[in-house]
């Protein structure tokens, strides 16, 4: 007998693990513990005597118990009776006996349990069905299939032993086949009531088990508490009836019916939302919010960190935590961007009028205030990990928001690892930060650059850019939440740009939104009248 073909016995203790009861053992001497995932080889056809499984050609006269309740399992009489579970001894050592029959309602295979919660076959459990089987009627609106014996014991007693309750044969484990050896029978049912245990083996052979049925016939119920039986013991009973009616219909992962969502459209969005410094942009995208993914993009020299630098001081001033990683400057280049916005100064350029109280002040209420977290990157590869980083800063500092600046930058070490695309870096990066940002639920400020212009006007001379000027894949427009355009002409003594918003998920406004002033003496944006507009 090979591996596949043997028959599993019972759960004892693992050598090769802490674990006290995942490692199953097989009727040819093979175990595989279901935790480290450790298996050995059948050392021979010869077990310990007392577990050894006996054919059924070997037994001339199956073990006959008595029927007894079960008080310690809250177990009476009457169900007892109904499955035929007995109480007997098998050589000397007391045990439970399940007996199983096959489709002539013949006893071919006894299942017992022992006192430290061993299990062990006599006779040929692949000629039987499902434990209580002989006991259903074969056809009907409902059978409920539980994962034991004594939940099958618990779920029908509730019920009056009234309706038609089954179990698999071998655990959580050996599910999928025991249900396919019975499939015909259960197909037979307009509903399949599968109420495994409630632990992660339990749920993952409930939904495995549960493709093998009709569509629609198969429903999950889920319990407050481990099992049947333990909801019996701790006497909620009612809500045990109730699972069996109000389990949900098996759907594949995502697949969620209309009519049972009223309850939840109902609940009233509570998306975190700050608020941009500029109070046209604020109107046109309805402020930034925690769990989307904003990208940033602008020609060169265009004033997209500066736009960021503005952000991130409003973001500060609003008490959100803020992860700023600048892969184009020091870590001491963007402090000083911030705090100067803060003075109104451009600090990395002089500190001309500022004292160092006023100096030390603006530090303790910006960047040091302990909401503030960059990442110093010099030294070392700026992409190396960086996705790393951003999820430390999102699970570990708890930031709010993060400010990647910019894309490009970031894909500079990832071409050995992955490819030397740059298109498919892209698609990679982009994709995984989408899913980062839905995994815990940060807001990314993303810098992107853009494609070089075709024609003599290119984006430094402000032409207008479009979701098509996006460098590289088009998946930063589709996995970004809001796009935002800058555009100006750098050569212009009016150092006035253009914001517009390329796309908007949140509410579809797009257009211009907003035009900003730059101040050279003082190194800050500011939003422009419509006089200075019109003049531009």
């Amino acid at each position: 007998m090979n591996e596949t073909e043997s028959e599993f016995l019972y759960h004892e203790p693992c050598d090769n693990c802490s674990s006290s009861d995942a490692n199953a053992v097989y009727s040819d001497g093979h175990t595989h513990c279901f935790s480290c995932q450790h298996t050995t080889k059948g050392k021979s056809t010869i077990m310990n005597a007392e577990l050894q499984p006996i054919k059924r050609e070997e037994v001339t006269n199956f073990v006959k118990g008595e029927h007894l309740p079960l008080n310690k399992r809250g177990i009476t009489l009457d169900t007892v009776k109904k499955y035929n579970y007995q109480v007997g001894s098998w050589f000397a050592r007391p045990c439970h006996i399940a007996n199983y029959y096959n489709d002539s309602k013949e006893i071919v295979a006894q299942k017992f349990r022992y006192p430290n919660k061993d299990f062990q076959w006599v006779g040929n459990p692949k000629e039987a069905g499902l434990f209580g089987q002989e006991t259903c009627r074969g056809k009907g609106k409902y059978i409920t299939v539980c994962e034991g014996e004594l939940d099958c014991l618990s779920f029908s007693q509730v019920n009056d032993n009234n309706f038609d309750f089954v179990s698999i044969k071998t655990g959580a484990a050996g599910a999928k086949k025991d249900i396919q050896n019975s499939l015909e029978f259960l197909e037979g049912y307009e509903n399949v009531i599968l109420c495994f245990d409630q632990d992660e083996a339990g749920q993952k052979a409930a939904n495995e088990v549960a493709k093998l049925f009709t569509p629609n016939k198969a429903k999950i119920a889920s319990l407050p508490l481990k099992d049947a039986n333990e909801m019996l013991l701790a006497g909620r009973t009612e809500e045990l009836k109730k699972a069996m009616w109000n389990a949900k219909p098996y759907r594949p992962d995502g697949i969620v019916l209309g009519s049972e969502i009223f309850e939840e459209i109902l609940k009233e969005d509570k998306h975190v939302t700050a608020q941009y410094p500029f109070k046209s942009l604020n109107n046109k995208t309805h402020g930034l919010r925690k769990g989307e993914l904003t990208t940033i993009t602008a020609g060169s020299g265009v004033g997209k960190s500066s736009f960021c630098r503005h952000v991130a001081l409003d973001l500060l001033k609003q008490d959100f935590k803020v992860g700023y990683i600048a892969l184009e400057e020091s870590i001491k280049r963007s402090a000083l961007g911030i705090m100067g916005v803060a003075l109104q100064k451009p600090l990395h350029l002089t500190r001309e009028g500022i004292n160092e109280t006023q100096f030390e002040e603006t530090f303790k209420s910006t960047v040091g205030n302990g909401n503030f977290y960059l990442f110093n990157h010099f030294g070392c590869t700026a992409a190396d990990n960086l996705l790393t980083k951003i999820r430390y800063l999102a699970k570990s500092c708890e930031v709010d928001f993060v400010v990647l600046d910019h894309l490009h930058m970031a894909l500079s070490a990832l071409g050995d690892e992955h490819t030397n695309d740059e298109r498919k870096l892209i698609d990679y990066f982009v994709s995984t930060l989408r899913t980062l940002v839905e995994e815990t639920g940060i807001g990314v400020i993303l810098i992107s650059h853009l494609r070089r212009s075709e024609g003599d006007k290119g984006y430094e001379d402000g032409k207008e850019v479009t979701m098509n000027a996006l460098r590289g894949s088009a998946s930063i427009g589709q996995l970004s939440d809001l796009i935002i355009s800058i555009s100006r002409d750098i050569k212009s003594d009016k150092k006035i740009a253009n914001l517009a918003i390329l796309k908007n998920r949140y509410s579809g406004e797009t257009g211009k939104a907003c035009s900003l002033l730059y101040n050279l003496e003082t190194g800050c944006l500011s939003e422009t009248t419509s006089e200075v507009l019109d003049d531009y």
